[in-house]
């Protein structure tokens, strides 16, 4: 039974953590860097000063962020304890009636034979799980259930790098509610908030260095740096 547990547990955390993943990615991190502050999280290890700056200045990342941590430490209590109770004997092999299994299998092996199925376990878990097509299918499973549920709210803006004091890259889409729509860079006054649009996508153009007269319009993607908070105020409130 605690074989079971264990096996179920790990099955869990592998999921739970690539939803997490799944969700920092909606809120606008980047893919390899939305599985490892989950995978982080989740674990309580690796969350570095610059990264840990995307997730505390978002307050939908930070309540990902605490639901992983409350998972991971109740999920680590769980396969420890499970993991304990599997290196039993009789765990893996219980008392059922069957006259010579005893006598073929000693005792003392029991906790080996329990640890060499355990290790089988976790190992074809982990090559189930970052099986490129496996894991490809249940990223889109899990993410559109996620979308369809409104788990997490997509957005159009995501920060591309952490500088240090807080500055750092971000992309913004405009939609139909940005707060900059229809107005131009002048009106925005964005340097007065220490803000500097380095480039301007609308479809397939690209527009480097923008003028101050350029019109933001929908659809557009700004890539800008400055400090992130004044950018999350002023282009994505």
């Amino acid at each position: 039974m605690n074989l079971i547990l264990f096996i179920a547990a790990l099955i869990i955390s592998f999921i739970v953590v690539r939803i997490g993943a799944i969700a920092f990615e909606l809120t606008g991190l980047e893919w390899s860097l939305a599985n490892f502050q989950s995978l982080s999280c989740f674990t309580g290890t690796g969350f570095t000063t610059k990264e840990a700056e995307l997730i505390t200045g978002s307050p939908q990342r930070r309540k990902i962020a605490s639901t992983l941590m409350i998972l991971g430490h109740a999920g680590l209590v769980t396969l420890i304890a499970t993991f304990a109770n599997s290196l039993r004997p009789a765990t893996i092999i219980p008392k059922f009636t069957i006259p010579f299994l005893r006598a073929i299998v000693p005792s003392s092996l029991l906790p080996w034979i329990n640890l060499v199925t355990i290790v089988s376990v976790v190992y074809a878990i982990y090559k189930v799980f970052t099986h490129v097509k496996s894991a490809t299918r249940l990223t889109d499973f899990l993410r559109a259930r996620i979308v369809k549920n409104e788990v997490v709210k997509p957005v159009s803006f995501e920060e591309l790098l952490i500088a240090t004091g807080g500055y750092g890259a971000s992309s913004i889409g405009i939609c139909k509610d940005s707060p900059v729509l229809n107005k131009t860079l002048l009106e925005l006054k964005l340097k007065q908030h220490d803000i500097i649009v380095l480039v301007v996508e609308r479809g397939e153009q690209t527009i480097p260095n923008p003028a101050s007269d350029t019109r933001i319009l929908l659809g557009d993607k700004l890539v800008c740096f400055g400090k992130l908070e004044n950018i999350r105020n002023q282009l994505y409130a």
